[in-house]
């Protein structure tokens, strides 16, 4: 009983060290060397100061920029999920409904035109920080009138929709989709 006992102790402590000590380090020394941006967040530092992450979503509530998708845990990446309604829920419909009329009154927009889906569903992790181009293309007018574009700088404002549009992942997997931080850093560009 002894010996066994004694085993199982010594194949704790090794264990112990090699997952808890040796492979945890031996994976953060390997992302360093070859995904260092991804490893560290993919920050996004602009004048030596941090703005955000390209894979956590913010929010934006100025008119003059890009709307993120909405979030149920106000972007907070701590305790990152989604709220749980199921579609038949009363108080999800009444939300939807008001992010709809929200995205309607914002835009100016037709309410014939289909909003798109993430502009009034939360992801699954409330941290998405990408849109539709069609969201994205819905709130041009918006923004436009907002910084007073004019004609040429709201075709800048088109082109850099495109320009940052993704692709689906591997050619397959999802959808196009634009990151919004990486959008509103263009859109304080365009003179």
């Amino acid at each position: 009983m002894k010996t066994q006992a004694l085993v199982a102790i010594k194949m704790l402590f090794a264990l112990t060290i090699l997952t808890g000590m040796v492979y945890p380090l031996f994976i953060t020394a390997f992302a360093q060397l070859f995904f260092r941006e991804k490893a560290n967040g993919s920050l996004i530092t602009e004048n030596k100061v941090k703005i955000g992450s390209k894979l956590i979503g913010q929010l934006f509530d100025s008119p003059g920029y890009f709307s993120s998708r909405p979030s149920a845990v106000s972007y907070s990446p701590l305790p990152s999920g989604g709220s749980n309604m199921g579609l038949t829920n009363a108080a999800l419909k009444e939300l939807v409904n008001k992010r709809r009329a929200g995205f309607y009154m914002a835009n100016l927009t037709d309410s014939c035109v289909a909003v798109p889906s993430e502009m009034v569903f939360a992801s699954g992790s409330g941290l998405d920080p990408h849109i539709s181009p069609e969201a994205a293309y819905l709130q041009v007018g918006r923004i436009s009138g907002c910084r007073n574009f004019n004609p040429g700088q709201k075709d800048k404002l088109l082109r850099a929709i495109q320009d940052l549009t993704e692709k689906p992942q591997f050619g397959l997997l999802g959808k196009n989709r634009i990151n919004v931080l990486l959008l509103n850093l263009e859109v304080d560009k365009i003179k």
